[in-house]
């Protein structure tokens, strides 16, 4: 502010130290504002909502200001450099010092470093709060995948237990499958979102070791209409599948049939899942109340997609339905 007045007035004034010492005093002046609204009405007064009591003591500081620097200039700068002021209207002191207009006149250049300061002290501080929401929503995401591939993990381990028991020739192959998932788990699906192709191939891998251990009790149609080459957050449809098996599947005493569809095209991507259920079993919605799986994948979709996200379940006492809807992030 200092040297864009001082270039300002260079040429148009003679005397260079009266221009000089002028303008410096009155940067001074700005100075002694900023650091005052910058560094004690703003954390004391505005930040603690007291905005009324703000608002009246920048006013009286910003009268305080004006009325030294009349005094200065009357006393100090018309004394001292007589030749400046002799061709100007003359400055009335205490006119000055009562009148409003001259006070709100007056405000422009003082306040005017302060609401530069202010709005760069307030841009620098939206951007620490949003690193700080960005980071927090990071570790929260970690926090919930890594609650999550446990769930999973003792889920599989179960079926694969079950398996042992009755000492069947197809545990080899689950435990193959559970290799595969567990590899793309641990070291594919670091990322926030991952290829499509990478999600449908890890749910082709459990249902394959989902119908080892149900054989001829399940049916499942999976279904894929893909356009476009799209991204999503990893394990997400997964846990869908996976309580579809575990709510439906394994309660049910006849066969039952899962059916799932995922489309992508442009930049959204539909998935739909149906299974039947046993009539007697418990409600799935209260099931999926307690599901830690369930519950994370609605965090992580609040997450990782903001009002980018639709999901809708029907259920009846034979059916149960999902649509997911997702507009891709990235």
């Amino acid at each position: 502010m200092f040297l864009y007045l001082l270039s300002s007035y260079w040429f148009r004034e003679d005397n260079k130290i009266y221009i000089t010492t002028y303008i410096g005093f009155k940067v001074f002046l700005q100075f002694i504002l900023s650091l005052i609204i910058l560094n004690v009405y703003i954390p004391f007064l505005l930040h603690k909502k007291k905005k009324v009591l703000f608002i009246f003591v920048v006013l009286i500081t910003i009268y305080i200001i004006q009325i030294l620097y009349s005094l200065v200039r009357v006393y100090y700068f018309e004394t001292f450099y007589p030749e400046v002021y002799k061709y100007r209207p003359p400055y009335v002191l205490v006119e000055r010092m009562t009148s409003f207009v001259a006070y709100v006149s007056n405000i422009t250049w003082v306040v005017f470093p302060s609401i530069i300061l202010i709005a760069i002290k307030h841009y620098q501080e939206q951007k620490d709060i949003i690193a700080l929401k960005e980071q927090k929503k990071t570790t929260e995401l970690n926090l919930l995948k890594h609650q999550l591939n446990p769930h999973f993990l003792f889920n599989t381990l179960n079926n694969l237990y079950a398996l042992a028991l009755k000492k069947s020739d197809k545990t080899p192959e689950v435990i193959a499958k559970l290799s595969e998932i567990l590899d793309y788990i641990l070291y594919q699906c670091k990322d926030n979102y991952v290829p499509l192709e990478k999600e449908i191939e890890l749910l082709e891998n459990y249902i394959g070791l989902e119908k080892v251990r149900y054989g001829n009790r399940v049916e499942v149609i999976f279904e894929k209409d893909l356009h476009d080459n799209l991204k999503i957050a990893p394990l997400i449809l997964l846990t869908f599948v996976e309580n579809a098996f575990k709510h439906g599947i394994s309660q049910e005493l006849q066969k039952g049939s899962i059916h799932i569809s995922i489309s992508a095209k442009e930049d959204l991507i539909v998935f739909k899942l149906s299974n039947t259920k046993p009539p007697t079993s418990i409600s799935l919605e209260e099931n999926d109340k307690k599901s830690i799986g369930m519950s994370n994948i609605i965090k992580q979709l609040d997450l990782l997609y903001p009002n980018a996200y639709d999901l809708k379940i029907n259920e009846s006492n034979s059916n149960y339905n999902l649509r997911l809807e997702l507009h891709e992030k990235v």
